[in-house]
């Protein structure tokens, strides 16, 4: 029987799933496979999000929402009372535990071929171009060590970037030793002494944990964050009973970003006559969501980012509350203010680096630091990411970066679009970078799905093949 080859570029949550659920594929299949995963770090599996290894950083969502099969939702729960029972405080798991579960998912699937016939091997490498087949039936994985990988479709798994610059128009700042740009690299805080001050760029869930390990590090200094908006992540409150689902009633046939934020604060409303918190009403709208941004039209899209995407972040995606305590306290003892605004520049000085903010159309206040921290999130914006495969790839018409700067123009499946506007059949895409189809594309519970879907495809390709 002949075989065929997939690459998968990644190995962090959504290309580690993907490999999982190839495995899982029925074995019905006219070709068997070789599955090739590619990923630089130590092991596959926990990728960016899930490497840390600090206990006092959490997952934002519950462990009973986040097992990595769908179709076996106490999967991960099984698993934390099997290896590490005391793993969660109040349903919040440490992203340290979520990353020896994935790293242990993945590796089985490394250790034997499947009983589908599928074989999987991991590279612990860098990928360092794809060339695509003048027929386009086909491409080449380049691999940093000068191995290619001759496959019949290559999946690009990348994952999150790290933040972009915040001030692009004079970079001086980036060479200072005290400027972290990416705080999830490793040891990224480690030369932060006890009393340093500080200034954070950003007041969202990153911000949250970068303050959380400065805490556990014994870190009394000031520290300043700035955001456009001031506002921090809400905390994830129990809700015993869900709240109606009103989509299709009332949200299917909306077009606009004010007619759907008019359905919402009306159902806000009439939750909150009932005593229902409003976490539970846009709880309800999670299976949607993709829906709903579709049904935007690219003005709309580009509105909602400008007004609301901010707002939006911060009451979607919540904080453990015990967490949320923490980031209060340290308000409450003056450690931690927060400051409205933008950052207009960032400029080195011999004691550390000093911060222009500006709130609107008021005169720019000047911040002096030790350090300064970026906790923005990732680069999103495909234009703009430098990555060897990324840039190649787009370079030659492979990869059509979103046009609002939120990931790669795909199909329905994934499959990337090329400058001319044909889907590819050779090159896809997950996790991430599937943000202009989705908006919400960064989730466990999101991600698996895609996870499952995309093995689905590629199992239908094969038959068809």
């Amino acid at each position: 029987m002949q075989r065929k080859i997939i690459t998968i570029i990644g190995g962090g949550f959504s290309g580690s799933m993907l490999a999982v659920q190839l495995a899982r594929l029925s074995g019905d299949l006219p070709y068997h496979c070789d599955v090739h995963l590619v990923e630089p770090r130590p092991v596959p599996g926990p990728g960016l999000a899930y490497t840390a290894r600090r206990p006092e950083y959490l997952l934002n969502v519950r462990s009973q929402f986040l097992s990595a099969f769908p179709d076996q939702p106490n999967h991960f729960q099984n698993w934390l009372q099997l290896t590490s029972p005391e793993a969660c405080q109040q349903g919040f798991c440490s992203r340290q535990s979520y990353g020896r579960y994935m790293q242990q998912l993945v590796s089985q699937v490394l250790e034997w071929p499947s009983l589908n016939g599928f074989r999987f091997t991991w590279h612990n490498q860098t990928a360092q171009a794809v060339e695509v087949a003048a027929d386009g039936q086909g491409a080449t994985v380049r691999l940093h060590n000068g191995l290619e990988l001759f496959s019949s479709y290559v999946v690009l798994a990348l994952g999150n970037f790290p933040p972009p610059v915040p001030i692009t128009r004079s970079l001086d700042y980036l060479q200072h030793p005290n400027y972290h740009g990416n705080p999830w690299a490793q040891g990224a805080l480690r030369t932060i002494g006890p009393t340093d001050s500080i200034v954070l760029i950003g007041t969202g869930l990153t911000a949250v944990d970068v303050l959380l390990g400065l805490r556990a590090d014994g870190h009394q200094g000031a520290i300043t964050a700035i955001s456009r908006h001031g506002r921090w992540p809400a905390a994830h409150q129990f809700q015993p009973l869900p709240y109606p689902d009103f989509y299709a009633t009332d949200l299917a046939d909306c077009s606009t970003v004010l007619e759907v934020l008019r359905v919402v604060r009306r159902h806000v409303q009439a939750a909150q006559s009932q005593g229902i918190d409003w976490r539970t009403v846009l709880d309800s709208l999670r299976p949607y969501l993709g829906k709903i941004w579709a049904s935007w039209a690219p003005p709309e899209q580009a509105r909602f980012l400008r007004h609301l995407a901010g707002i939006w972040s911060v009451l979607r995606h919540r904080s453990p509350p015990q967490n949320a305590l923490v980031v209060d306290e340290m308000h409450q003892t003056g450690q931690v203010r927060s400051v409205v605004g933008r950052v207009k520049n960032i400029v080195p000085v011999r004691q550390g680096l000093q911060v222009t903010v500006q709130k609107g159309q008021q005169p720019p206040s000047v911040l002096s630091a030790q350090h300064v921290i970026t906790c923005t999130g990732p680069l999103l914006d495909y234009r703009r990411i430098q990555e060897p495969v990324v840039a190649t790839l787009r370079e030659h018409g492979h990869l059509l970066p979103d046009p609002l700067g939120l990931g790669i123009q795909t199909d329905e499946h994934g499959a990337l679009f090329s400058a001319n506007g044909q889907a590819s059949e050779v090159l896809f895409t997950t996790g991430p970078s599937r943000r202009p189809a989705y908006f919400e594309s960064t989730a466990v519970p999101e991600l698996r799905e895609q996870a499952v879907a995309l093995a689905q495809e590629l199992g239908r390709r094969l038959r068809s093949r």
